[in-house]
């Protein structure tokens, strides 16, 4: 059995430029990772299985429609492979909330479809297909840092964060990416910075949706509150679309009782203390 982790995505910052007639925005984007996050597992089989565990399978859509069972059907058809597969996705981030959740559990597929049919992680068909299934997907696919741009698509490869202590919390109030993009102002506010290195970069940036998720889920704001009030607190922000937050610190004690606060006065939220590669 093969197994790969779909780690947490995190936009350090997030500029929506414009309105695409294709119904995206052009963006611009710092994407780093964390080190945890799903789990898809992947054995050879007599027929294609797929299977929910974790705990937030319950809140997994119909399989026809998870991201997981679209990258394994496009790997199967665009390199012809007859060879089907049981895979097991251990869901342990929320669903729709702004850390590419789906997204990564679609890229973890295609890698281990790769891994297991010796395609390259590099191979021209595997980025395609994971343009294919979604903006952050090819992100995802790359999984390290890098800037975004177009959809988010666009990517070129930079520098990390040194595995940099990271508290990401989640309200776990549901929001719909497309109706945040629908609430952003329309509003252009500048580029992401150039100079720098990328935590440099992330700070003097923005999220330009998070306003909009305020509104529609005013426990952002809650949330961000919190986390800008931890000592040690380098940077807090919305990532995505929402409702994740996250907060970046100098060392893992500062980062670690920043989720003890968290988990005191808000049991119910989501929580996840990790390290940003």
């Amino acid at each position: 059995m093969l197994t790969e982790t779909a780690p947490a995505k995190i936009n350090l910052a997030l500029h929506v430029r414009a309105r695409r007639p294709d119904g995206y925005h052009d963006l611009e984007t710092l994407f780093v990772f964390a080190r945890d996050g799903d789990r898809v597992s992947l054995a050879d089989a007599d027929t294609s299985a797929f299977t929910v565990g974790g705990p937030f399978a319950g809140v997994v859509g119909p399989d026809a429609d998870n991201l997981v069972v679209r990258a394994a059907a496009a790997f199967r058809a665009a390199f012809g492979i007859a060879q089907h597969h049981a895979i097991t996705l251990d869901k342990y981030l929320p669903v729709a909330s702004g850390i590419g959740g789906g997204s990564a559990d679609a890229a973890a597929t295609l890698r281990a479809l790769a891994r297991r049919h010796d395609v390259a992680a590099d191979d021209a068909r595997l980025v395609a297909l994971a343009v294919g299934l979604g903006a952050d997907v090819p992100a995802c696919l790359l999984g390290r840092a890098a800037f975004g741009s177009g959809r988010g698509d666009a990517l070129t490869p930079i520098a990390g964060l040194g595995d940099m202590p990271v508290l990401l919390v989640n309200p776990l109030v549901p929001v719909s990416t497309a109706a945040i993009f629908a609430g952003w102002d329309g509003v252009d506010r500048g580029a992401i910075p150039n100079g720098g290195d990328t935590l440099a970069r992330g700070i003097a940036g923005r999220n330009d949706l998070q306003p909009a998720a305020e509104r529609v889920a005013p426990q952002v704001a809650q949330v961000l509150a919190i986390l800008r009030e931890r000592p040690g607190a380098v940077l807090a922000r919305m990532s995505g679309s929402g409702a994740t937050c996250f907060a970046l610190f100098p060392d893992a004690a500062d980062r670690d009782a920043a989720a003890a606060v968290v988990a005191a006065e808000q049991p119910g939220w989501w929580r996840l203390a990790s390290v940003v590669a």
